[in-house]
């Protein structure tokens, strides 16, 4: 037997009560005195997400209540499976069933009317949220019922990646333990932003259980690296357990309670973890389609530095002391491990050369990239990797109302993707690509952008998204370089 979740009220001198109900719920408040019936229901509907908003407003009844002594109140809890309409709306009693409906009465005395009212009111819904179980262990649910998206949209809580680099961190398909032990660090990191007192007991706990992980799961961790790269696995791991910026130093920081030591110890374990990760992914964890293996292909991590620069003469504004230059540098992670097709397009695109030159656009959001028409790439598909999944899909966009997210969120400052194709959007285009500037202002009730899961995003900008927000319509792309990642990058057979 499950409890209502998410119960809270408040009521203002107008006697208007607000009822944030569970997700199963359903709520009958009726309102008896004399012969005069008051009865305002509210049916949950199954498409009405989490924490959906239940009002019960009254002009007249403060009037007409305002000379009473004895209200009675009557407060039904059911499930949505047996809120019959036919029911609530005649006044009539709810079905018996096997799952009784919790009723509470509550019988207010009072002398002086509203005031006395709207406070025991409050008291009542207490008891409720404490007392009232809610039967649905026997109800049957199906995907119509609720859309889990609705769910994550009105969630402050939802959990997608807004840096970079904890988005980079997250796609890498590492050993399931090396996961364990990241995602433990990675709760600290949301721990840190609760202000005041900060629950350095549940971080002391999450390292603690990292280390364990760390020590019990040695030989697990080895044996998921190739033979050439255990050597270097093993100078990182030792750095991890006791390394200055490692998980032991860590700790010392929370037990000391200090929140900048704490947030920059754990960016260090975290950047040790990923490079660990790293060595336990060498190649794409999946086998593509066949008719894919036409498309160039990145499997693993690439490197793309951009030189831009103004191009009317002014300068980019630079870190305090620095010389004011017209050029500025830009640096992409591109991530063939959850967009082979996308980052491998992109980086034969840049080994070719073909941005040199190029000119950028800024829109609503977006600094674009101007579309070369005459240009070499190719016209691979969208490519998108839903969080949970092991490959890609192809030419489908995401259903974010339906709960799907991508691996690689377009709601990141810094997220670069690939453009529609001109021809058909279950495309990209063959070389127009551009870097979002999110902004959560212009996002949904999640924070999700309103154009999650629509665009193949394959990289973040790790340097320069400081530079971002300076570059205007004009602007020019002088050069595109790939610095790392071109030993990953596996061309097609030339017919």
């Amino acid at each position: 037997m499950r409890r209502a979740k998410n119960l809270t009220y408040f009521c203002n001198s107008k006697l208007h009560c607000t009822l944030m109900a569970s997700t199963f719920s359903s709520a009958t408040i009726a309102h008896r005195y004399n012969t005069v019936n008051f009865c305002n229901t509210f049916l949950k509907k199954s498409l009405i997400p989490t924490n959906s908003l239940l009002r019960f407003h009254s002009r007249t009844l403060r009037q007409q209540i305002s000379a009473i002594k004895t209200v009675s109140f009557k407060i039904h809890c059911i499930s949505s499976k047996d809120s019959s309409q036919d029911n609530i709306f005649s006044g009539k009693s709810f079905p018996a069933t096997n799952d009784v409906p919790f009723v509470s009465y509550f019988s207010i005395f009072s002398q002086f009317g509203i005031k006395r009212l709207e406070s025991a009111t409050a008291v009542l819904l207490i008891f409720i949220q404490i007392s009232s179980p809610l039967p649905f262990h026997n109800l049957e649910l199906d995907e119509s019922f609720i859309s889990p998206a609705n769910a994550v949209l009105y969630s402050p809580d939802t959990k997608v990646p807004r840096t970079g680099e904890l988005a980079l961190r997250k796609a890498i398909p590492a050993n399931p333990n090396m996961k364990a032990i990241q995602d433990s660090l990675e709760e600290i990191s949301y721990l840190l932003r609760i202000p005041q007192r900060k629950p350095y007991g549940t971080m002391e706990g999450n390292v603690k259980k990292a280390i364990k992980i760390a020590k019990d799961e040695k030989e697990s961790i080895f044996n998921s690296m190739p033979t050439d790269l255990k050597e270097k696995g093993s100078a990182l791991y030792t750095s991890l357990l006791e390394g200055k910026g490692g998980l032991q130093s860590l700790l010392n920081s929370i037990k000391e309670k200090d929140p900048d030591r704490v947030s920059v110890g754990l960016a260090s374990s975290l950047d040790t973890i990923a490079e660990l990760e790293l060595l336990q992914a060498p190649g794409l964890s999946f086998l593509l389609p066949g008719q894919y293996l036409k498309y160039p292909r990145l499997a693993g991590r690439g490197t793309v530095e951009f030189t831009v620069e103004k191009a009317d003469g002014s300068t980019f504004s630079q870190v305090a002391g620095a010389e004011p230059k017209n050029q500025a540098t830009i640096q992409v992670v591109i991530d063939g491990y959850s967009t082979p097709l996308t980052a491998g397009n992109f980086a034969k695109l840049v080994l070719d050369g073909a941005y040199d030159g190029v000119k950028l656009n800024t829109v609503n959001q977006a600094i674009l990239s101007a579309n070369e028409e005459n240009s070499n790439g190719y016209s691979v598909p969208l490519e998108l990797m839903p969080s949970g999944q092991f490959e890609p899909l192809y030419k489908s966009k995401l259903s974010i109302q339906d709960g799907e997210l991508p691996v690689l969120p377009l709601s990141v400052y810094g997220a670069v993707a690939m453009a529609h194709s001109d021809i058909s959007e279950e495309d990209s285009s063959p070389f127009q690509f551009f870097f979002y500037l999110y902004d959560k202002r212009n996002a949904g009730l999640g924070g999700l952008s309103f154009d999650e899961g629509q665009f193949s995003v394959f990289g973040y900008t790790t340097v320069g998204r400081d530079v971002l927000p300076q570059i205007k319509t004009g602007d020019i792309i002088r050069s595109a370089k790939l610095v790392e990642g071109q030993d990953r990058l596996i061309l097609p057979a030339e017919n």
